[in-house]
């Protein structure tokens, strides 16, 4: 067989080398017959079964968690669990075998094909990345049904000790537990995208992964080898013993520097001129502030606080109560002991309903959401303000505000914290008088009219996945415009310029919290440009330490400073080079 290559998305870093392991999608499995009248309850009674099966399934899986499994994890199989109670998913397939008599495995493919097509006809790229959850969760009921449940087998013994990677049309965050048990070095899917969860697992594990890669299952052969390199999203099947033997001396050389890179955790993130740079965390959980100060982060930069709203579908209240927001804040600020916690405002609304089955807006990405969301709804959001405000009494918290384009979304978020802080005077409970609120800068709008922001607020956050979208008007998740996201677009660099010597000028603070933060490629550019702060995964805040250990101002800026007076690719390309040099 001769070596060919495949592309996808790169969502994790690093290399991986073994074995391929096909998971074949129980779906294909699935036998279509209908059963008499007089087997229908029968029927529902075994799908019933199968439904009560997966759910002890998860609950086991949620139980034996290991200790140092990412937050991420139990939080995607709590929404897997939900999914799983909706009544689309254990009510609708039986009232399908009631009225077609189609059998249990039948009437389940049935319903969820027509959901799925209900989330294609969705533009907005998060709530079609939602889609994969209701997939996996019917994949782990069919695979009851039809008594094919996937086990990995133990890694290929040979003379190379093969690990395995396994390839899939997708896997479920809940399913990639059992890797972490066996000789399990990568994944490679042929659907998924940055957003999607078995993404954000990847990273939060530290394993390589390339997704989006349309037809890996039909071209990857069972025990094919296989490279991820997970850094550039590619995929090399049957490669030649040289680019074997290359990539696996890629595979030591970074095990080697990542050893490495732990005896930096803490060393504080000084350039060689003596700037020194302030490195703090991502998070969506408080549990997560564990892998924030392991990885030696000064402080949380991000807070992500809309996963406490999500995916609480069946749930009698489906809000979070004020009193559980500020249980899971003051959770993050404690454990942060004393370093600052960044919270960031409820972030949801047409593009990231509270509830999937909701009504989306024509256009969710521009419509209803973040703070115009929460401006809408002021009795939810006067009930978020508070707790986090009832949390800064634990330690020092500052409060971002997301998507905020006009003079007047800002006053009226200025007067509703100043409404909460009345409320919690009154019920003589503490908070921090004089909490810094901040704004997210990630549309256009907000980065062209810099003044008006730094007027009435106290920090900026730059959210340069969304300004990159928003600027550039492509889904950075869709495999047709994928390749026109360029973080290096010239602009999408003025508009950092401006937002970074903005803060310099007004003297507040200025952090960038999107995925440019925790890209090694960009460090040096960014510093070149002003940046003294910077937020990321926790798994990524080392390697960018190092990259700021390594740097030097005096000869960077000038570099940055060339950049930015060109708007010509090749240009900027050709100086990038010399800045990574």
């Amino acid at each position: 067989m001769a070596s060919f290559t495949l592309h996808g998305i790169p969502v994790s870093r690093g290399i991986a080398v073994g074995r391929a392991h096909l998971l074949t999608p129980a779906a294909l499995d699935v036998k279509h017959y209908l059963v008499a009248e007089e087997q229908v309850e029968a029927e529902i009674v075994r799908l019933q079964n199968a439904i009560a099966t997966v759910h002890q399934e998860l609950q086991t899986i949620w139980s034996d968690l290991p200790k140092d499994a990412p937050a991420e994890l139990g939080a995607f199989i709590d929404v897997h669990a939900l999914i799983l109670s909706d009544p689309m998913i254990s009510q609708m397939p039986l009232d399908i075998i009631r009225s077609r008599f189609y059998n249990a495995e039948w009437a389940l493919v049935t319903q969820i094909d027509e959901l799925s097509a209900q989330f294609d006809e969705i533009e907005d790229s998060y709530l079609r990345e939602r889609k994969a959850d209701i997939m996996q969760v019917g994949e782990r009921v069919l695979k009851v049904l039809t008594g094919s449940a996937s086990t990995l087998p133990r890694a290929v013994d040979d003379e190379q000790s093969a690990h395995m990677i396994v390839v899939a049309h997708d896997i479920s965050p809940a399913d990639m537990l059992q890797f972490r048990d066996r000789s399990f070095s990568g994944f490679i899917t042929d659907v998924g995208g940055q957003n999607s969860h078995t993404a954000i697992v990847a990273r939060s594990l530290d394993i390589p992964a390339a997704v989006g890669m349309f037809n890996a299952t039909a071209l990857i052969e069972q025990d094919d080898w296989v490279i991820i390199d997970g850094d550039a999203g590619v995929v090399i099947v049957d490669p030649s013993p040289l680019v074997l033997e290359q990539y696996r001396e890629r595979q030591t050389r970074l095990f080697r520097a990542r050893k490495k890179l732990g005896k930096l955790r803490k060393t504080p993130a000084i350039t060689q001129d003596g700037t020194a740079v302030t490195m703090l965390a991502n998070i969506e959980f408080p549990d997560d502030c564990a892998a924030a100060m392991d990885s030696g982060a000064n402080g949380v930069g991000l807070f992500r606080s809309e996963f406490l709203f999500m995916n609480r579908t069946g749930c009698i209240n489906k809000l979070p109560s004020e009193d559980e927001q500020f249980d899971s804040y003051r959770q993050a600020v404690v454990a942060m002991k004393g370093r600052p916690v960044t919270i960031r405002t409820l972030d949801i609304g047409a593009d990231k309903p509270l509830d999937a089955a909701e009504q989306t807006a024509l256009n969710p990405a521009l419509g209803l959401r973040a703070i115009r969301y929460c401006l809408a709804e002021p009795q939810m959001f006067l009930a978020q303000l508070r707790a986090i405000l009832r949390a800064s009494a634990f330690g020092p918290v500052k409060l971002l505000v997301p998507m905020l384009a006009h003079a007047y979304e800002i006053d009226q978020t200025l007067l509703m914290i100043e409404q909460a802080k009345s409320q919690l005077r009154a019920a003589r409970k503490k908070f921090d008088e004089a909490i810094p609120i901040g704004a997210m800068i990630e549309i256009p709008a907000a980065a062209l009219a810099l003044p008006m922001f730094v007027k009435r607020l106290d920090f900026l956050s730059v959210g340069t996945n969304d300004l990159i979208q928003y600027t550039l008007a492509i889904d950075r998740v869709d495999h047709e415009v994928a390749h026109l996201y360029d973080p290096l677009h010239p602009a999408i660099l003025q508009l950092l310029a401006m937002t970074i010597a903005a803060g310099a000028k007004a003297g507040i603070p200025v952090s960038v919290c999107g995925e440019m933060a925790g890209d090694t490629r960009l460090t040096r550019l960014l510093l070149g440009m002003g940046l003294r702060e910077f937020s990321m995964h926790p798994a990524q805040l080392l390697s960018v330490k190092q990259e700021i250990l390594n740097s030097d101002l005096r000869l960077i800026a000038p570099l940055a400073k060339r950049i930015m007076r060109t708007y010509e690719p090749a240009a900027i390309a050709e100086t990038m080079e010399l800045l990574r040099a």
